[in-house]
């Protein structure tokens, strides 16, 4: 089997941890079965040592052509968002997806794909600092400032530094499904996959006192009940919480309200369900605890944008021709 290729761009000042997030995700060992081999290579602009923001410095061979091709191409947050990427790099990076290659910014890398008009009238985020900025240099962009990622196309930008984690582990839910991405998740001992319209900025993180420390717990057992129909007052018993405490502490915790967290995580359960199981649509609509396959279509239509019957088909098309 063919490795997937990936190349991460290097330059001077370079993210150290952005530079081998990519490394981390793809290259998981040992990987999960149903993920295949993945190759994941560095290139600059100017091949060389490379001094990376912690002091560390890298050789790095390749130069620009390594994203000939590539299969996935990563920017890492760019140094000096004021000022516009090179212009043999924005080249490559046109090349790049013109060919085909999925484009990714994260953090601040978001502003190299504006500069390379890969973001116009597409969706797109960046670190939440950098909004004013952004939206300046890039009126023609579709800009999202809350989210942890998103995609449009072949291109997927993300939020500040660790939404890189989540942004890789999207990937491999797009090509190896959610049951893959979720191993590596765990392999990787980092949190369940989250899904991209999670605020990116929480104003104020849940002060770590003994009897907030339950939410965590709250939110596990929640997904092991996904098919029961959990309410917020269940959880908020659950946390030993007040409605209106627990529902301010569940905000602060996760940016989101609980109705939609319940609805991602029951989306999350569907997919997986839907790529590892032979489950009827109606066994999948009551395990993930939407209730009837009316409730799960229109769920499913609203943020996956297709059918379970299409998602199911698409999946398993795509694996069978080995993506």
């Amino acid at each position: 089997m063919q490795p997937v290729r990936v190349a991460v761009l290097a330059f001077d000042g370079v993210s150290l941890f952005h530079l081998s997030v990519p490394g981390i995700v793809f290259g998981v060992q040992p990987p999960p079965s149903g993920l295949p081999p993945y190759a994941v290579g560095y290139c600059a602009t100017t091949p060389g040592r490379v001094r990376c923001d912690q002091g560390v410095e890298v050789e790095v061979s390749a130069g620009l052509d390594a994203m000939v091709d590539a299969d996935i191409v990563v920017v890492p947050a760019w140094n000096h968002p004021e000022l516009a990427a090179p212009v043999a790099l924005t080249d490559a990076l046109r090349q790049a997806h013109a060919r085909g290659a999925q484009i990714i910014g994260l953090c601040l890398g978001a502003f190299v794909l504006g500069d390379a008009g890969l973001l116009d009238g597409k969706a797109a985020t960046t670190h939440w600092a950098c909004r004013e900025l952004f939206s300046r240099r890039f009126p023609k962009t579709h800009f999202h400032p809350d989210v942890l990622y998103v995609g449009d196309g072949n291109v997927i930008t993300s939020a500040g530094t660790v939404a890189a984690i989540d942004c890789c582990l999207h990937i491999l839910r797009l090509r190896h499904g959610a049951d893959v991405a979720n191993r590596v998740a765990r392999m990787l001992v980092t949190p369940p996959h989250r899904q991209g319209g999670q605020a990116q900025y929480i104003e104020q993180p849940v002060p770590a006192l003994p009897s907030e420390a339950r939410l965590p717990g709250v939110l596990e057992w929640a997904r092991a009940h996904l098919s029961e129909p959990l309410s917020l007052d269940a959880m908020a018993d659950v946390a030993r919480m007040s409605r209106r405490t627990f529902t301010r502490r569940f905000r602060e915790a996760t940016g989101m309200t609980v109705n939609k967290w319940l609805s991602s995580e029951r989306i999350g359960k569907a997919q997986q369900l839907l790529e590892t199981t032979d489950m009827s649509i109606e066994q999948v609509a009551a395990e993930a605890g939407f209730g009837t396959s009316l409730s799960l279509r229109q769920h499913f239509a609203k943020q996956v944008r297709t059918s379970p019957s299409s998602y199911r088909r698409a999946f398993r098309d795509g694996k069978a021709s080995g993506k």
